[in-house]
């Protein structure tokens, strides 16, 4: 990899692993459907342009019956209710448990007949798997169950996410695609936001909405198609594997969350069981992945 391409990744690990220690100081004070709607509100105002400069935003929103499926798959849903789970979960939790996406990213895929459940895939379901088993019994109270079923809502829509862009938005431009989803998103919260409106605007929320509309969004979209036209979409992918070790360093660090027994033993077996779950079979290398 070149020295862009590392620095390019590297930056990926750390955008996409801050977003949720910002929602966490965000839904302190503020609303989830609030923190929802200013990021999806203010990555769309960045995106809008340069989609509008492309001309790559009309393909999308001809598509738009699939491109709102995908908005509330990947975005809608996922962005609310991590917010409210963020209300009662630490960041670190949070983040750690999102790692478990590919797992059953891998679920899917094999039920709907895209991908053969081998062995190698079922030993890296048992393991990760065990590591969602170990983070939830060790670190989550049984109060905070409704929390952990939005968290579980939110892993399958992340996972659905890229397959309906495989199976059915493929050939539009990403740019596109992304840009018309924050917009259909922001659309669906506004009403919502408006009657959640804070009324008082102190700085350490408004300023982690603000980040994570640019930074966490609009940033790092460009950043990572930039990441794939450096590595490609197969290698690009590996920024699932420190993301969460991120998002528990910053959690730790920054927010004065513990470092629990169950982050200890949970962790590293979700990403052990992601690695061995996804990694392709060798007769499969050559073949390039969908973006």
């Amino acid at each position: 990899m070149s020295k862009r391409g590392w620095l390019l990744f590297l930056g990926m690990g750390v955008i996409w692993g801050v977003p949720y220690a910002m929602i966490r100081v965000a839904v302190r004070e503020f609303d989830p459907v609030f923190v929802a709607f200013g990021r999806t509100f203010l990555g769309a105002l960045v995106l809008l342009p340069v989609a509008l400069y492309l001309k790559v935003l009309a393909p999308a929103l001809r598509q738009w019956r699939w491109l709102l499926v995908y908005t509330l798959a990947e975005i809608t849903g996922p962005w609310l209710l991590i917010g409210h789970a963020e209300t009662k979960l630490t960041s670190s939790t949070v983040g750690l448990l999102i790692a478990a996406v590919p797992l059953i990213a891998i679920v899917i895929t094999t039920r709907m007949g895209h991908e053969g459940l081998d062995m190698r895939r079922i030993l890296g379901l048992v393991i990760g798997f065990a590591g969602v088993a170990a983070l939830v019994g060790l670190d989550v109270d049984v109060s905070n169950l409704g929390a952990m079923a939005a968290i579980g809502v939110s892993v399958i829509g992340y996972a659905l996410g890229p397959i309906i862009v495989v199976r059915k938005l493929t050939d539009l431009p990403p740019i596109g695609v992304v840009t018309g989803s924050l917009i259909f998103a922001a659309a669906l919260y506004l009403p919502f936001a408006v009657w959640r409106m804070p009324s008082h605007f102190s700085a350490a929320p408004t300023w982690s909405v603000i980040g994570l509309g640019l930074v966490c969004t609009a940033l790092a979209f460009v950043v990572f198609f930039a990441l794939i036209g450096e590595v490609g979409p197969s290698r690009a992918t590996v920024i699932t594997y420190i993301n969460p070790a991120v998002a528990l360093l910053i959690g730790v660090s920054l927010l004065d969350e513990p470092l629990t027994a169950g982050m200890a033993i949970g962790f590293p077996l979700v990403i052990v069981g992601s690695i061995i779950g996804t990694a392709r079979a060798k007769a499969e290398a050559k073949e390039p992945a969908p973006v």
